[in-house]
């Protein structure tokens, strides 16, 4: 079990919680304050046991379970063309000396100024 070190509760602590209120018959805000937590993040666990039952007191990913566009379209071809083309006429990464000299283009444009 890999729990996060913020976490108040492991799954065993958030079942215990629900027990005492659902079996023992204990008050939310009760159970809440013996176990550490809010009201509100007691209640939140609740309705978790509620919904799923034990398995749902376990820790859930945080990635997204799926993509809404995960195959790359016509569009995301296009921009790719699009870019490489960019690319290809601005030529390789600015070096160094024109990243530190950013007014080395101003001063060059400006030239016929002075």
């Amino acid at each position: 079990m890999n729990v996060h070190q913020n976490a108040r509760l492991t799954p065993q602590g958030r079942l215990l919680m629900v027990l005492r209120i659902e079996a023992e018959g204990w008050k939310v805000s009760t159970a809440a304050s013996a176990a550490g937590l809010s009201q509100r993040c007691a209640y939140r666990w609740l309705a978790r046991y509620r919904a799923g039952g034990e398995i749902a007191l376990h820790d859930r990913r945080s990635t997204a379970a799926r993509y809404r566009d995960r195959a790359p379209s016509e569009r995301d071809a296009e921009i790719e063309g699009l870019r490489r083309q960019r690319w290809a006429a601005i030529g390789s990464p600015a070096s160094s000396a024109c990243r530190a000299r950013p007014w080395a283009r101003c001063c060059a444009a400006w030239a016929w100024v002075a």
